[in-house]
């Protein structure tokens, strides 16, 4: 479910200014990289990458 957010936030996978997207704990995720992440198969050599970015919301917020 996308929000329509006020103002432009930073996607935490991409680095982009974007208005919609999702917020998960105190992080943004625009609906590009949603939409990406969800059919992005195990197998698929960006599927790391994913992991990666997805793992800074965790530290930043233990941080």
């Amino acid at each position: 479910m996308a929000v329509n957010l006020q103002e432009d936030c930073t996607c935490i996978i991409c680095g982009l200014k974007k208005e919609e997207g999702i917020h998960i704990v105190s992080e943004f995720i625009c609906d590009t990289c949603e939409s990406e992440m969800v059919r992005t198969d195990v197998k698929d050599e960006k599927y790391p990458f994913f992991i990666h970015q997805m793992k800074r919301i965790w530290y930043k917020k233990n941080a």
